[in-house]
């Protein structure tokens, strides 16, 4: 008897245990790479200082898409983004002065083995216009690569909905781990929702199937509306930024169709990589890097790019996210400029509803090489501290 209700008391205890283990985003299995992001930033600046002539002036405009199609065969990614600015300063006679940068881009990547993580081809092309310069940058690339990421971030939202639950006492403790796998996966199911029962109507069924594989676990005290209005506001009213693991290498050889040095249909090379891990179920890092080369006797540019970035929830509605890119550009003539800019930016994004963030960012932007006289491209350092708005689209 006695041996009975030890065994009884270890095997209780061991449960609870496994059910109260933490779940972190490694915990998905079903995850692809697909993911969808688009955003609408501004920021304006309105002033007339003391000894200033006129009104001066700036505003800054910021637009990006970025989306992954995903299925076991291949990994399908197009966007573009487009980053300009207007602004006058408060001297006498001085006018206003534009400046834009825009960038379109598609590739995808076939997998040798479709559903593995292993050795891929692809195919790419990319075009970069910017307003500074003559001449617009143009390429196609075919290459081998190897690795695929993972967008987990239906297992971000099933870990936020299960703590939301649990700190209304919707749920006497966290459940097991394959809950949340449940869970997480039909949020993932989100568009097929979407498609089924309309734009309107789909958030009922989708929030009601979540809510039935959290009331299998058992560990629930009154669902009611309180957890079905906690559900609906983690997925529909709260954002939650997009968290990937894993990582890829890339090898390719380019067409240059033109490039920002006026070269024309040449050949070229393209190197890549890109690493994605959550430091934590609220933090997450990024490193995506590319060099491109232009090849041939008299050709001796290249470009080398590198960008990080560290992405912390600081509370539900607060992110910070950290960004350092450094670029090396090499020209392409003996007489071309060799140009490093490094751009630093720190942002608190503050999500006033559920698509519009109040954004307060500050950046440092140094620039060394440049023969230009452009105060967008000279050498020195730019400070700066704005405050506006981004929209998210999707």
């Amino acid at each position: 008897m006695k041996k009975t209700i030890l065994a009884s008391t270890i095997g209780l205890f061991l449960g609870v245990g496994a059910a109260q283990a933490e779940v972190t985003l490694y915990d998905y299995k079903e995850g692809t790479s697909a993911y969808e992001d688009a955003y609408v930033a501004g920021a304006l600046d309105f002033h007339k200082k003391r000894g200033d002539d006129q009104n001066a002036y700036s505003l800054n405009l910021d637009a990006s898409y970025d989306r992954t199609i995903s299925t076991p065969d291949r990994d399908v990614n197009f966007g573009g983004s487009a980053t300009g600015g207007i602004k006058r300063d408060g001297t006498a006679g001085a006018e206003s002065v534009d400046n834009y940068i825009a960038k379109a881009y598609v590739s995808a990547d076939n997998y040798f083995v479709p559903g593995s993580n292993g050795a891929f081809w692809y195919g790419a092309a990319e075009a970069v216009k910017d307003s500074a310069i003559e001449d617009m940058f143009t390429s196609a690339t075919i290459g081998v690569g190897y690795g695929r990421v993972t967008n987990v971030t239906p297992m971000a939202k099933a870990i936020r909905v299960m703590d939301e639950l649990v700190r209304r006492n919707v749920l006497r403790g966290k459940p097991a781990v394959g809950v949340y796998q449940d869970v997480a996966r039909i949020i993932a199911k989100e568009n097929e929702y979407r498609s089924r029962y309309g734009s309107k109507d789909y958030p009922i069924k989708w929030i009601s199937d979540i809510e039935a594989v959290i009331k299998q676990s058992g560990l629930t005290n009154n669902f009611g509306a309180t957890g079905t209005l906690k559900v609906r506001d983690v997925l529909i009213d709260e954002n939650i930024s997009t968290r990937r693991i894993g990582w890829k290498v890339r090898a390719g050889l380019s067409y240059i169709g033109t490039n920002f040095d006026g070269l024309t249909n040449k050949p070229g090379l393209e190197l890549g990589g890109e690493y994605h891990v959550p430091l934590s179920n609220q933090t997450q890092f990024s490193n995506e890097a590319k060099f491109t080369a232009v090849l041939g006797d008299d050709d001796t540019g290249y470009n080398f790019n590198n960008g990080l970035s560290v992405t912390h929830e600081v509370d539900d509605r607060i992110d910070w996210e950290n960004v350092w890119n450094l670029n090396y550009a090499k020209g392409s003539q003996a007489n071309s400029d060799d140009v490093t800019t490094n751009t630093l930016s720190s942002t608190f994004a503050y999500e006033v509803a559920n698509s519009l963030d109040f954004t307060t960012t500050a950046s440092l932007k140094n620039v060394s090489g440049s023969s230009s006289t452009d105060s967008n491209y000279k050498d020195g350092t730019d400070r700066s501290l704005t405050m506006g708005v981004r929209y998210r689209l999707r």
